[in-house]
């Protein structure tokens, strides 16, 4: 009953200051339902951080600092290790063409996600706030291209990573049911519906649970995190004994760089296909404002956590190798349970298991980080207000994550893997680029007395990260022009025509209101607050054993 009340006393708020906002609306004043949001041009989020006052944050509701080094450190390795070293490899494989080639370019793979994970180390002290990329966007090219960045990474590049991940946790869960000799992947029709509808239950479950508690998710990924390793452990430990029987046949230095890809730009698609498994190097910049003390475990998570990662990823490939040719990892569309049928016999099945829990585990820490960017962006007024909200009891951003998941299993109808992952690294990769350059931009438009950096990379790095992404931005264009990079780039600039009227003009129809009203009843959720990171406060001391997260 409480709640009921408390939602009724903001809706008498809302409606008091709906009656304002057409008068306001000449001075370029936007109102975006309950709260008051400034022109879009004044200051930065940064600083418009600072001026909410006490009494506002008294009526909303904000996420809580909770996540400590362990967490982040097992959010980045369990969101990266996922469904890409079950599947990727194979991806890879095809457009290097040789066993060597493949190493190499997974080797390479991990370097970039160091290097560019380490550029945003800098850009998410220097802004201490969730979102990822979009905060960095906006405070250094303007509200515009964070739009901008906000509409496809919402509406696409997010979904499709999800999507991705569930459709491979379906692969796994579904095929042994269909298994024959190798263990193919079912290619009838009723198999492929059934894909579809497990992938379709993973999501159901994962949004039920975060949507529920934040401690109920950390414990779902913790246990999958320690599923997944246990899974790899296996498979690096059966490879080494492999080829302690001498089996290095494909791992000779003098024949693994036989045959190797001559096109330059063919490269472009297997590092999309290898970056695919390192796709989550990221994931700390969603929840900055989530993490204790992040000038500290913002980068320490991300030293610790991609080179493991690298490591792991690197071994794996090494086992894969050991025990099948490239023609028979080519011709597998799930070669680890094609590696567990040749290694383990009767106990196959135990790969299969551990894979579906790795994907699982990915899936979900995916869908907790990628709610935050929808959550974030709303708050700011770059999409739907609901977004914005929070729910008043379990204090997590229900809205943000049902919108989430919902386009994750639209994403599930065309189970094409690697189309999916080729048109999401093209548009994620345009953004990347843009953000590593606004580390270099900042440095001069912002220098140490005006914005203090305690993480400060060298040059070079950024540098490094841009032009890669103009490389994997336009070779895979030339070396396979596809209309879907033609679809990608309209989905982006198509945000333009919405971006104008609706935060630039801070045009708003009169039914969103009644319709954000509706759903703030139904989901009993409260608008939130950014929750500002004081350095000065006890950051080191540990959260309630009741409130842990991650």
């Amino acid at each position: 009953m409480a709640e009921t009340q408390n939602s009724q006393e903001e809706v008498r708020d809302r409606n008091a200051e709906d009656e304002m906002r057409d008068g306001n609306a000449k001075d370029g004043t936007k109102k975006n339902g309950i709260d008051n949001m400034k022109e879009e041009t004044d200051g930065t989020i940064a600083e418009k951080g600072n001026e909410e006052d006490e009494d506002d944050k008294a009526d909303k509701v904000g996420l809580k600092r909770q996540i400590t080094l362990l967490g982040a450190v097992a959010l980045i390795v369990g969101s990266m290790i996922g469904s890409g070293i079950f599947v990727s490899p194979v991806g890879v494989l095809r457009q290097t063409e040789s066993v060597g080639m493949s190493l190499i370019i997974w080797v390479l793979c991990g370097a970039l996600s160091t290097i560019g994970a380490l550029c945003y180390a800098e850009l998410g002290t220097i802004i201490p706030k969730s979102g990822g990329e979009f905060p960095y966007l906006y405070d250094t090219y303007g509200p515009a291209l964070g739009f901008l960045f906000a509409w496809v990474s919402i509406l696409l590049i997010r979904p499709s990573s999800v999507s991705i991940i569930s459709l491979t946790f379906a692969e796994y869960f579904v095929q042994p049911f269909y298994a024959s000799g190798e263990c193919d992947a079912p290619v009838n029709v009723a198999a492929g519906e059934c894909l579809k509808l497990s992938g379709c239950l993973c999501l159901l479950i994962i949004t039920f649970v975060n949507c529920a508690s934040v401690k109920a998710a950390s414990n779902v990924q913790v246990f999958f995190t320690a599923a997944k390793l246990l899974a790899l452990a296996m498979i690096i430990m059966i490879g080494f004994v492999e080829m302690g029987k001498g089996n290095t046949e494909y791992l000779d230095p003098k024949q693994s760089f036989k045959g190797s890809s001559s096109n330059v730009f063919a490269y472009g698609i297997a590092f999309y296909q290898g970056l695919w498994a390192y796709d989550g190097w990221n994931q700390l910049n969603f929840i900055t404002e989530e993490l204790i003390n992040p000038y500290r475990n913002l980068p320490l998570g991300i030293i610790i956590g991609i080179p493991l990662t690298t490591i792991v990823y690197l071994l794996t490939n090494i086992a894969y190798f050991s025990v099948m040719s490239p023609d028979e990892m080519l011709s597998s569309s799930a070669v680890a349970i094609t590696f567990a049928n040749r290694t383990l016999g009767p106990a196959a099945w135990i790969i299969p298991v551990f894979v579906c829990c790795s994907t699982f585990g990915a899936a979900n820490g995916t869908l907790f980080t990628a709610s935050r960017l929808a959550y974030v962006a709303g708050r700011e007024g770059h999409t739907l207000q609901i977004l914005s909200m929070v729910h008043t009891k379990f204090i997590t951003p229900q809205p943000a994550l049902m919108f989430t998941a919902v386009l994750a299993i639209v994403m599930l109808i065309p189970n094409d893997f690697d189309t999916l992952v080729n048109y999401f690294s093209f548009s994620a990769w345009i953004f990347y680029g843009f953000t590593a350059l606004a580390v270099v931009i900042l440095r001069f438009r912002k220098p140490e007395k005006d914005w203090k950096r305690p993480v400060k990379v060298p040059l070079v790095l950024p540098i490094i990260v841009v032009l890669a992404s103009i490389y994997l931005v336009i070779a895979p264009i030339i070396d396979a022009p596809e209309f879907g990079y033609l679809y990608a780039s309209i989905l982006i600039i198509a945000g333009l025509f919405l971006y104008y009227p609706l935060v630039y003009k801070g045009y708003s129809p009169g039914f969103m209101d009644y319709i954000t009203i509706f759903f703030q009843r139904l989901l009993q959720v409260a608008p939130s607050y950014y929750n500002e990171y004081v350095e000065n406060e006890e950051e080191d001391k540990a959260p309630l054993e009741g409130d842990r997260a991650f």
